[in-house]
């Protein structure tokens, strides 16, 4: 499915210069969402995961649905202070600021193998803190997928040696 033409470009949001990758109108239309979401079920159930896990919050909105369709679990990457139990945290770099990203500290056990996914790839920062959080808890990154990846911005380079899949390309 050509999921491109379910995308909407906003220009100069949220600052000057960014080029916002809208995807309400992909969550919009069943068929396309849940195209997409087979998509990454299928990458998914090729690795024997046992876990989902996604940051907030379009990381929710692709990981959920991928984790009901497999029938396992979902854990939930937030700001700091967004989650009330006991949790460890990152700093990381966006593509346009910094912030912390925190995980329950018994979100993920040792061993459990873990599909990240997130609406999109870009500078991989958001990514690669979310893997740290996960390995850090014991857990093995066994994949990470994606419905949009911003080339011109080389995130997959931090997700070296992780099976990556992303369903569209800018």
């Amino acid at each position: 499915m050509d999921y491109k033409k379910y995308i909407k470009i906003v220009e100069n949001w949220p600052k000057e210069g960014i080029q916002f990758k809208d995807i309400t109108p992909l969550m919009d239309n069943g068929k396309a969402f849940k195209s997409a979401v087979d998509e990454i079920v299928e990458f998914a159930n090729e690795k024997e995961i046992d876990i989902v896990v996604g940051p907030e919050a379009r990381g929710f909105i692709i990981g959920c649905p991928v984790s009901y369709a497999l029938e396992i679990g979902f854990a939930p990457v937030r700001k700091e202070g967004k989650l009330p139990r006991e949790v460890i945290k990152v700093d990381y770099g966006l593509e346009y600021g910094n912030n912390i990203l925190t995980i329950h500290k018994d979100a993920i056990k040792p061993g459990q193998r873990v599909l990240i996914t997130d609406d999109l790839l870009a500078t991989g920062g958001t990514i690669d803190a979310t893997i740290k959080l996960v390995e850090e808890l014991g857990g093995i990154v066994v994949g990470c997928a994606f419905l949009i990846e911003l080339t011109y911005l080389d995130g997959r380079e931090k997700l070296d040696g992780y099976d990556v899949l992303t369903l569209m390309q800018y």
